[in-house]
């Protein structure tokens, strides 16, 4: 029987670059005779952050989040799942609130507050973190890295795929919004030229998750 996975995109832009990316991993495990479910956060029913009720601290709830809403599906799907894809764009120098509202809710879940245990995930995961951004990929190396040591911690083994200096429109001259900060030549060459190896890393990644 082949491995289940589960992929989650936290952007809001279908067929884009952290979409495009994910999609990508998605091929690679399947290449591999994985079976993904992909969840996107920003088409799922309402739902928010960790509410601090801490019910997954009860004994009966350990390692369960216990509130329902639009991300209980997603939650469910990666506690029973052999691997997890999981990507967002930056915000603001941040991953996005999406992608933090299931970030809180994943890992608080499994941190017990005990030293002798600080995790009670007994069935850890393969993971790959994606990250797109504008700006330059080593610009958020120290944040990606906590973000890994975290998942690393609570959730399985995580590898990190970052891609930089992404193309944001397809056509930077047909917009009046004159966004000098960026050359849309360089931008589209970068586009042509070295987002479709990453697409292949991505896809190289995702079916090592399930080798």
């Amino acid at each position: 029987m082949g491995k289940k996975l589960v992929a989650v995109n936290a952007g809001p832009r279908m067929k884009w670059n952290t979409d495009t990316l994910i999609t990508e991993a998605i091929k690679g495990a399947e290449s591999q005779g994985a079976e993904v479910q992909k969840f996107d956060l920003f088409r799922l029913e309402r739902y928010t952050g960790c509410i601090s009720c801490f019910g997954c601290k009860k004994e009966k709830f350990k390692g369960h989040c216990i509130c329902k809403d639009g991300l209980t599906p997603v939650l469910d799907a990666i506690r029973e799942s052999d691997g997890l894809i999981i990507g967002s764009p930056n915000y603001l120098s941040e991953l996005t609130a999406s992608f933090r509202a299931l970030y809180e809710r994943l890992i608080f879940q499994y941190l017990t507050y005990t030293v002798e245990k600080p995790c009670c995930n007994e069935r850890p995961i393969p993971v790959l973190l994606i990250m797109t951004s504008n700006a330059p990929d080593t610009m958020f190396l120290d944040m990606m890295q906590k973000y890994q040591q975290t998942f690393n911690a609570f959730v399985g083994p995580t590898e990190v795929l970052i891609s930089g200096e992404t193309l944001q429109l397809k056509d930077y001259g047909k917009t009046d919004w004159q966004w000098t900060l960026f050359d849309p030549e360089a931008r589209q060459k970068r586009h042509e030229e070295v987002f479709p190896k990453e697409c292949q890393k991505a896809f190289e990644m995702g079916a090592a998750l399930v080798r």
